[in-house]
């Protein structure tokens, strides 16, 4: 079992498809499909089931997938490491983070961080809460910036960055709309615009309406904050976002008001796996988060 095999399959049980995957490896498909047979036989066991031009993986070629996967991922990040250690401020930053950190959050520490560091890369892949976790535990990813954080997981390292507030939006007719702050219970009634279910912030907001004994009316959904804001803005319903979120775009046609009785947070932070150590420029990146977040008004509650 060699590099190249274990390079092919990955790319075939990556598209599902023989020719495809040798367009992307500019390699004719006879090579690829031979370096498939080559590994089989040698491990004795078929990886893939074929389907005339279509391939998918066995059930021992799915575990074997993800072996390999965590393998590359170990040998991918021995070679960045080395590349790091001799310009670590030349290095990539590989970070994955929920859709309420995308807009403002996150743009500004990297913005900040490469005022700093004007060389450095970064690789992004925005993910659902549950999967930014899995994404660290695996080895997908070093460094996840999420919020809540996790409350157990044996496996990973925390550290808070700091601690937001959750307002509510209404539109600017609401007849609350020119209240100075809004208790949480004053919305009962009203229609929600939430993010779809298995968004953890959809969940937040959820849990902070049922401990006060009910649970809010979902008119729409919406895939993403700046969607909340425009139907808001739009009169279909009111909505809670983090204040973080409105800094540089606070959509028309609506007001931001605190919520009192409850005071709704959330603490935002970054995790890091226990049994791997940061590459150079993730470390480099780290430090410079907690720097970032701890000398920044903007993100203080």
């Amino acid at each position: 079992m060699d590099f190249r095999q274990i390079r092919y399959f990955m790319e075939v049980a990556i598209r599902e498809h023989v020719t495809e995957a040798a367009d992307s490896l500019h390699v004719a498909q006879s090579s690829v499909s031979r370096q498939i047979v080559n590994l089989e036989n040698e491990l004795g066991v078929d990886l893939f089931i074929r389907d005339g031009r279509r391939v998918r993986l066995t059930p021992i070629g799915k575990i074997f997938f993800e072996r390999m996967k965590h393998a590359m991922n170990v040998m991918d990040d021995a070679r960045r490491e080395v590349e790091e250690y001799l310009d670590p401020e030349k290095g990539t930053v590989r970070i994955t983070f929920p859709i309420s950190l995308a807009a403002h959050t996150l743009p500004t520490v990297i913005y900040a961080f490469r005022m700093r560091y004007p060389e450095a890369k970064f690789q992004l892949k925005q993910a659902l809460y549950r999967d930014l976790i899995t994404n660290v535990i695996k080895g997908d990813f070093n460094l996840a910036l999420l919020g809540p954080l996790p409350l157990e997981e044996k496996k990973l390292q925390q550290k808070p960055l700091f601690t937001e507030n959750i307002v509510a939006l209404l539109p600017i007719h609401h007849p609350l709309a020119k209240k100075s702050s809004i208790r949480l219970r004053e919305l009962a009634e009203e229609p929600f615009v939430l993010l779809p279910e298995g968004y953890v912030f959809r969940d937040i907001v959820v849990n902070a309406c049922q401990n006060l004994g009910f649970t809010p009316h979902v008119a729409f959904e919406g895939d993403d904050i700046d969607a909340l804001k425009g139907l808001v803005s739009a009169g279909l319903g009111v909505t809670l976002m983090p204040e973080v979120t409105l800094v540089d775009s606070f959509p028309r046609s609506t007001v931001k008001i605190p919520l009192v009785e409850p005071n709704v947070t959330r603490t935002v932070g970054v995790i890091t796996p226990k049994e791997r150590v940061l590459l150079p420029t993730e470390k480099l990146f780290y430090n410079f988060l907690q720097e970032f977040f701890e000398r920044s008004d903007d993100f203080k509650s």
